[in-house]
């Protein structure tokens, strides 16, 4: 092991080291890995050098490339996991089979789809004055409070999966809920019915049941 006050280059074969991945001399993992595309080398940045053959660095980086590896299949797992929910895809408001009390807020189109490890809900509609709506939901079905967008009565919601097909629901207005519910999709995966109880500013409560059905276009399939 040779010390050096200015930071060395290690000239490694491109076969030997996975894109990303690298040892310093401490056996520690370097974060600088390149490639020299006319030798098909690997050029890794460190401050200190340390021979590839070194059993303790190669052991550290085989580690290393195995435990990015696992994440990146947790990842697509997870991925693939939201892909099958019964709730993904695109739902259109079946007005004949729905009781919406009069002024209230309606959603016409209501869209989840995978976001990375989470899910994205968007939805347009109309508010209670009658004017468009759309809104925009990113986080998890764990129950817990994320940012909600472009609804005037709510900051944030929450979903919290309690089977296959059912989801609770409660929108949040400066931590306060202003809104729960439960969503729940048919066997067959064709419909989804939405039961929630809402309170206004001024306290008074009001209940609606909206159907919808799934979207032929949608690309989810149950």
């Amino acid at each position: 092991m040779v010390r050096s006050a200015e930071r060395e280059q290690q000239i490694l074969h491109c076969a030997a080291l996975p894109v990303s991945v690298g040892c310093d001399a401490i056996g520690g993992v370097a974060a600088s890995v390149g490639c020299d595309a006319s030798s098909r080398r690997c050029i890794v940045s460190s401050g200190w050098g340390q021979e590839w053959d070194t059993p303790t660095c190669q052991e550290k980086v085989m580690k290393t490339r195995n435990l990015m590896l696992t994440l990146a299949l947790c990842f697509a797992g997870a991925t693939v996991c939201l892909a099958q929910s019964a709730q993904m895809g695109t739902w259109k408001l079946n007005e004949a089979k729905s009781q919406i009390p009069a002024g209230a807020m309606k959603n016409t189109t209501v869209v989840y789809e995978a976001a990375g490890d989470s899910v994205k809900v968007t939805t347009d509609g109309t508010a209670r004055d009658g004017e468009p709506q759309h809104t925009e939901w990113t986080g998890k079905f764990d129950g817990k409070s994320y940012p909600l967008t472009g609804d005037p009565d709510a900051d944030s919601r929450s979903y919290k999966q309690i089977d296959d097909r059912t989801l609770t629901i409660a929108n949040m207005k400066d931590g306060k809920a202003v809104t729960n519910g439960r969503v729940t999709v048919s066997a067959d995966g064709k419909s989804r019915t939405v039961r929630a109880t809402s309170t206004d500013s001024a306290g008074k409560k009001a209940t609606s049941v909206a159907v919808y059905d799934k979207h032929p276009s949608s690309p989810f399939k149950h």
